[in-house]
């Protein structure tokens, strides 16, 4: 239900599904879709517009700046990720097999995050995981590719789903600045299956969904700190 006891989207007529695999090309449909939900159209009004979303063309390295930015803001995630391509150059399976692990770690990697990146490089030259062909597969395959591998997450995945293949129908629900989002929405609905349903009806252009609640909430840090507005372009997209 949304925030007056209603549910915010009954009314609305079922939607063709949209082919999960294919990246949007304009945001335009998917803005007039998702503001027929009350309460996501008020933050639409406010939220200004988000770039088009393409297909990373290096796969791996985009999963492993996943993995750099999994419980870190989005400056410090960007920092480790600099350091380790200033030094590595680009960030490929070779280069990360060939960097000893104790560099790894003097470059802000938790050992944890070191082991992940190390088995992800050589999960890609064993063949384990062929990073060309995950574009190909359906979200729930990407995922079940992935998350055998040490440190990967459905999270993770998400994120890859999103930002490295440009999926359009993704919603992280193990991302805590989205379950605030949520909650901020709609204050008297229950987690769980409550919400899941309110977030199905957004599809088929969730992920959207998602990037217009990260980009309010990084509105709302700025306000706090005062910083607000003055031109400022207001963080959105978590990676």
């Amino acid at each position: 239900m949304g925030r007056n006891g209603c549910a915010p989207i009954a009314a609305m007529a079922d939607l063709p599904p949209a082919a999960s695999l294919v990246p949007l090309t304009d945001h335009a449909g998917a803005l007039a879709w998702l503001a027929r939900d009350p309460a996501l159209a008020e933050v639409l009004a406010r939220t200004p517009p988000l770039p088009v979303l393409t297909p990373a063309a290096d796969p791996f390295g985009r999963l492993v700046r996943s993995v750099v930015g999994q419980q870190l803001s989005t400056r410090a995630a960007a920092s480790i990720h600099g350091r380790l391509e200033g030094t590595l150059g680009r960030v490929t399976p070779e280069t990360l097999l060939r960097a000893a692990p104790d560099d790894l770690r003097a470059l802000g990697l938790s050992w944890a995050k070191v082991r992940t990146v190390r088995a992800l490089a050589d999960a890609a030259l064993s063949g384990q995981v062929d990073f060309a062909h995950l574009a190909t597969l359906p979200d729930e395959a990407v995922i079940a590719a992935l998350t055998p591998l040490p440190g990967i997450g459905r999270w993770t995945v998400e994120m890859f789903l999103m930002f490295a293949l440009a999926r359009p129908d993704v919603f992280s629900f193990g991302d805590l600045v989205l379950r605030q989002g949520l909650a901020r929405l709609s204050p008297g609905l229950p987690a769980g299956t409550a919400q899941a349903q309110w977030v199905a009806a957004w599809s088929p252009y969730r992920t959207l969904a998602a990037r217009v609640l990260w980009a309010e909430a990084g509105r709302l840090r700025e306000a706090a700190r005062g910083e607000a507005v003055r031109g400022r372009t207001v963080p959105s997209d978590p990676l």
